[in-house]
């Protein structure tokens, strides 16, 4: 070994260890989650906290801690309480900004529940929240102080904690992505099949590029929180049932639009477990889903798109990718004068740092539609898993966003 080798090897250790010092500064090993409530309409919106919450451990990543891999369409940013000092960053998109851009928001007001985890501080912090418009400028903000000794912060997971059968465990569970998979209607006596459904759908994650290479930084589990209703709701049919999560179809009145409102349930039956990206797998045979950036993503899982479609909306939630299909419309969802966070997105406005060099090194180009726009955003590949169910693969630019998106939280 060259005495440059060694050097930039003690420097990088340098470099680990101050990061892991950092985190163990400001930082007990728990989590603590911060409960939203995010209102308003197209013109106006307003955040409210809502509820604190402290769980056992803490889940997500002790390194890069006041960074942030995407922008998104919000983001939390923690601050030590006496010199203003960023120490732990969070960004996100949410339901309600999905809302904002519906005929019903121009019109009426709405309130959505948010839930976000961050570590939990040991000191006093401020904590910012902001939300940014289709033009990326911050349309609300709110800034709270957070007192880690606040005796109303709820203990949650302490006891009780939802059943869970661990599906993989990863090669260093110190430093690796926790995935949690939720059962949404599925009574208690069909809790074998749900354990089935998740192992299928990790088998059709790892039969992707990068997670397929990478499948030893994940750790995966399955939680099982009975539902009183088998199935979940179709309101188009006039069904509503019973379920853990109160899942339904027809979000935004798009029919194969499946989400749930409750996050707070959804964070309560998770509390306790080793989880931080979470997967809701829906027991019905009707075809749909929905994926939000570090948010959630749910799936139908009794179809034969059940695999498809379940990794697609994974590479929303985990990796923020873009739906690469469009509409056959004019009808424009991006602004050309504005580049889209989404890493596999472009209106060509300012395309550094995307995949510029797949470009160069002849492996992806520039075509035209995306975003749900027919004409002005591009993508990099023909076809991909984010376009499509048929094609068996992310596209080259979509696997390195992704592998860029595992070593940001692994390395």
């Amino acid at each position: 070994m060259t005495n440059k080798t060694i050097t930039l090897a003690l420097a990088l250790c340098a470099m680990q260890c101050a990061t892991a010092q950092d985190f163990d500064k400001h930082f007990a090993d728990s989590t603590l989650r911060l409960n939203y409530i995010f209102a308003g309409n197209a013109t106006k919106q307003q955040i409210y906290v809502d509820e604190l919450c402290c769980s056992p451990k803490w889940y997500g990543r002790k390194e890069r801690l006041a960074e942030t891999p995407l922008e998104g369409n919000g983001q939390i940013t923690v601050k030590a309480h006496g010199d203003g000092t960023p120490i732990y960053r969070l960004s996100f998109s949410t339901l309600f900004q999905e809302w904002l851009s519906t005929p019903e928001a121009q019109k009426a007001g709405k309130s959505f529940e948010n839930a976000f985890l961050i570590p939990y501080p040991k000191e006093e912090v401020d904590v910012t929240v902001e939300l940014f418009d289709n033009r990326r400028r911050t349309v609300a903000t709110y800034t709270h102080t957070v007192s880690p000794g606040d005796i109303l912060i709820r203990r949650t997971g302490f006891s009780h904690v939802t059943p869970y059968e661990t599906l993989q465990k990863a090669a260093d569970t110190t430093k690796c992505i926790y995935i949690a998979f939720v059962a949404e209607g599925y009574q208690s006596a069909e809790m074998p099949q749900f354990v089935a459904d998740a192992r299928t759908a990790t088998e059709a994650l790892f039969a992707h590029e990068p997670f397929k290479s990478q499948r030893h930084l994940f750790n995966i589990v399955a939680v099982m929180p009975p539902s009183t209703d088998s199935g979940v709701s179709t309101p188009a049919n006039g069904e509503w049932k019973s379920t853990a999560l109160g899942s339904h179809f027809s979000t935004f009145y798009t029919d194969r639009y499946l989400t749930t409102l409750r996050l707070k349930t959804l964070h309560d039956i998770l509390a306790g477990t080793p989880y931080e990206h979470i997967i809701i797998l829906a027991n019905t045979t009707e075809y749909g889903g929905g994926g939000i950036y570090n948010s959630y993503n749910l799936a139908y899982t009794r179809g034969n798109q059940f695999a498809p479609v379940v990794v697609h909306e994974f590479g929303h939630s985990f990796g923020g990718l873009g739906d690469e299909y469009d509409y056959g419309s004019d009808t424009p969802t991006y602004s050309s004068d504005i580049e889209p966070w989404e890493p596999n997105l472009t209106t060509k406005h300012d395309f550094s740092g995307k995949w510029e060099n797949l470009v160069a090194e002849g492996k992806a180009g520039l075509i035209e539609g995306g975003g749900y726009q027919r004409e002005g955003v591009y993508r990099g590949f023909e076809d991909c898993r984010m376009r499509t169910n048929d094609v068996p693969d992310f596209c080259p630019v979509c696997q390195q966003a992704l592998l860029r998106m595992i070593k940001f939280y692994t390395e």
